[in-house]
């Protein structure tokens, strides 16, 4: 219990609320004790000081840096991945975000609607960052960014999720200090223990470091700094660092396993280094769609990595030496020697139809040697492909598991109503009526088949999770989508004939009767906190933003 001196310190309602049944005191009224402890042990020159004030602050910062984000982040999201072990139903979710203010809101909203945030992520896309992030302005996705614009979006995203939780515990608070003036203890209690029990909105980020921005040391040097601005997770992918692509473009290039695995250590030292020992490293396989490398891997015996990883280069089998030009290089593979076919950039080529065997491999690799979960980055979402390359890794490693990317990049209508079509076909059904390669046609919607890819497309998340291993689903670039979108609709009818109207019936009146927290935009920023502040420093000669003149008082 709180001894007398702390109880003096606060208004009678409180005293009452303190002595019924609290023996087991919550963390609020723990730093309301310590903190008093403090001041009183400076003689008087800390008078200034309410503990109940500096116990609120604390307890709306409750991560004081990145590394205590990544600690506790890399904590749930272990947690989460061994919920998935037991039960695929329990898959986790993201969408990317490329600003801070973009991935608060998405929390924000998840938080109001469903109550938790368990199960929900953030994504970092290296696209966005590149598009959006970069001071050379908007770039394709080729690691052309600055590689600091990575760990500056990390931490800018963190410093709005935590303002999330100042923002929603000093709601409480002034609701908590407002039922204590009313003398409304069980009111009080109440919010006490929303207060105690608050979930926070800082969970998990996956960050996107692309092929690792060059060598094994590099990647190392900005992992650290990614994980110290809190990143808990973080991708990289096996194509080479300086000629990498967007993985829904063409020309992707790999490197040998032995530089791929380098980086891989060099994330988890990053990790160790910094006292996260339970990070995650999510390695992405690009060999699905790139059918070059830009180096023969070396091999030391046969069957090994690099031997395997040469099996795949195409070529022409040389029965003698006089067959061998100038500039071919030549390789065994099994008991024959081949020229390996190469282009004129110097690159080499894969055999055709080889990506799905160098994706089981590479995975399979990657798990052995490191990472913790995969990402097989596909050319378009079907249960039935993932899953088959899946369940040949499970052959090696039971509980593979996957971060998948349900890209914008796919056409979602088209690729559905397809597979429909597709499975309808196989089923003997007449599909006379439907053109398989025009079903994106609006003259398609409302038909059965329509209906049932928009179904299916409905139930993808949860179905290849169950069937194909997928741990966690993210949207890459929603936000870049969505930003683009509700920016044309109000400036189409804005600029039109609508003028004011856009606004107030296509934004204030749907954010009012949605209860969209920023309709209070003073509130949001942070208005309603800095006057609570002020009141802490300066009491009665605070000046304060609030009031009856303020027109957020408009919104209720």
């Amino acid at each position: 219990m709180l001894s007398p001196k702390v109880l003096s310190d606060f208004p009678a309602s409180w005293t009452g609320y303190f002595k019924k049944g609290f023996s087991t005191m919550s963390q609020f009224s723990t730093d309301i004790q310590t903190i008093n402890s403090l001041r009183d042990a400076r003689d008087g020159s800390w008078d200034a000081i309410n503990p109940e004030h500096a116990a609120r602050m604390r307890a709306q910062n409750r991560f004081r840096t990145g590394l205590d984000i990544a600690r506790h982040t890399a904590q749930v999201m272990r947690q989460d991945m061994a919920a998935y072990d037991q039960d695929p139903a329990h898959y986790t979710q993201s969408l990317g975000c490329w600003h801070g203010f973009v991935g608060q809101q998405k929390m924000i909203s998840i938080k109001k609607h469903f109550g938790t945030v368990k199960g929900t992520y953030m994504y970092l896309s290296g696209w966005m960052v590149a598009a959006l992030r970069s001071e050379f302005g908007p770039l394709p996705d080729q690691s052309m960014h600055e590689k600091t614009s990575v760990p500056a979006l990390i931490e800018e995203l963190y410093t709005f999720l935590k303002q999330a939780d100042a923002w929603e515990l000093n709601h409480l608070f002034r609701d908590m200090a407002a039922a204590r003036e009313t003398g409304d203890e069980v009111r009080a209690r109440k919010i006490q223990a929303n207060i105690d029990n608050f979930e926070t909105h800082v969970v998990p980020i996956i960050a996107d470091i692309d092929a690792g921005f060059g060598n094994e040391e590099a990647t190392y040097l900005l992992a650290k700094k990614m994980i110290e601005a809190g990143a808990c997770a973080i991708q990289i992918e096996n194509q080479v660092s300086d000629v990498k692509q967007c993985g829904h473009q063409a020309g992707k290039v790999t490197v040998p396993h032995a530089s791929f695995l380098a980086k891989i250590n060099a994330v988890r030292y990053a990790f160790l280094e910094l006292g996260v020992d339970d990070g995650i490293i999510v390695a992405r396989t690009d060999s699905l769609g790139a059918g070059l490398t830009q180096q023969i891997a070396v091999s030391n015996a046969p069957g090994d990595l690099g031997d395997q990883y040469n099996s795949f280069l195409d070529g022409r089998v040389i029965n003698d030496a006089s067959e061998i030009g100038p500039s071919d290089v030549v390789i065994k593979q099994g008991d024959q020697l081949v020229a390996v076919s190469r282009l004129a950039s110097g690159l080499f080529e894969f055999k055709k139809g080889s990506g799905e065997d160098r994706v089981v491999m590479d995975c399979i690799a990657s798990l052995r040697n490191g990472a913790d979960l995969l990402w097989i980055e596909t050319e378009k979402p079907h249960v039935s492909q993932i899953g088959g390359m899946v369940d040949r890794i499970r052959k090696e490693i039971p509980d593979a598991k996957l971060v998948y990317n349900n890209s914008p990049s796919f056409n979602w209508t088209l690729n559905f109503r397809q597979q429909v079509f597709d499975a309808w076909t196989d089923q003997g059904q007449d599909l006379s009526a439907y053109d398989r390669a025009g079903l994106m046609s609006e003259d398609y919607d409302g038909t059965e088949l329509a209906d049932t890819a928009d179904r299916w497309t409905r139930e993808f998340q949860a179905k290849a999770s169950r069937e194909a291993g997928i741990f966690h689903h993210l949207i890459t670039l929603p936000t870049y989508h969505t930003t683009a979108l509700s920016t044309d609709q109000l400036a189409r009818n804005y600029f039109g004939d609508d003028g004011m109207l856009a606004y107030v019936r296509d934004v204030q009146r749907v954010e009012i009767r949605e209860g969209i927290a920023t309709v209070k935009h003073q509130d949001m920023a942070g208005s309603n906190i800095g006057d609570d502040h002020k009141e802490f420093f300066s009491r009665d000669n605070a000046l304060k933003a609030g009031g009856k003149d303020n027109t957020m008082n408009q919104f209720g």
